[in-house]
């Protein structure tokens, strides 16, 4: 064989097998585009399983709190009402995907603690993933208030999966909505992003001048096992009438 057509082979074959990089942004969520989630549907039988094993003790009723508990005791009131079990927890919803390992077939549960006395200031209480291989739990995870779904995802193609999360508030009428996206693997929780806020709904008071902002979230640069660049764009839009989106602004609103 002769040497120099030989190395070509090598090269063009090296050259086919590289993935592939896509440059272009991609949509990974639009939140102009309204929400049609619909509740998990989860048994009490299913419900007393999962929190009997991530809670060493809670109360079914908020009618059960104690109302003497002081939570002013302590940096962490809302830690203070976990340990004594001053809590009355639900599960908000779950999905099923392999989230701390490759191959695993596990559920995912996100977890309203509702620690007793959590006020609005609280967001009525700390949120949670609980996540099931089977029935023997492998991770508990504080997911910083996020309390939705909004996607799952595989970004950088390794077999776990990631979860796009979100959580809302009210004040004065206007909605808040923020997200991140996080990371289950080895059972640790990651941050891969926090977009911060991604929806400011001012239209239900419909106060002369409303408008609401929502983001849309994009990747690019994606090449298997690498995690793609994540951005974000800000478009805004009038309350009255058909949503005429106009862009505002890149990147995370700074308040």
């Amino acid at each position: 064989m002769k040497i120099i057509p030989f190395l070509l082979l090598i090269v063009s074959l090296a050259v086919a097998q590289k993935p592939t990089l896509q440059k272009d942004r991609q949509v990974l969520f639009d939140f102009r585009v309204d929400r049609n989630a619909a509740a998990s549907k989860i048994s009490a039988a299913t419900e007393k399983s999962v929190l009997s094993k991530v809670f060493r003790k809670y109360l079914t009723d908020t009618n059960q709190c104690n109302a003497d508990f002081d939570m002013s005791d302590g940096a962490d009131p809302l830690a203070a009402a976990r340990k004594a079990g001053q809590i009355v927890p639900s599960i908000f919803e779950s999905t099923t995907g392999s989230f701390t390992a490759l191959g695993q077939t596990q559920t995912l549960y996100v977890i309203s603690v509702s620690e007793c006395n959590a006020s609005h200031a609280d967001n009525f209480g700390t949120k949670r993933v609980a996540i099931f291989s089977g029935q023997q739990l492998v991770a508990d995870l504080d997911v910083d208030f996020k309390s939705s779904i909004a996607r799952k995802t595989d970004l950088n193609s390794d077999g776990i999966d990631e979860l796009l999360m979100v959580t809302s508030d009210i004040h004065q009428g206007v909605v808040d909505e923020l997200a991140a996206l996080f990371s289950f693997k080895n059972g640790r929780l990651q941050v891969i992003q926090d977009f911060g806020s991604v929806i400011q709904d001012e239209c239900e008071p419909l106060r002369p001048g409303s408008t609401t902002r929502a983001a849309v979230l994009y990747l690019s640069d994606v090449v298997p096992g690498n995690m793609p660049k994540l951005t974000m764009d800000h478009f805004k839009a009038g309350c009255r009438g058909a949503k005429r989106w106009r862009f505002l602004s890149s990147g995370k609103i700074q308040f």
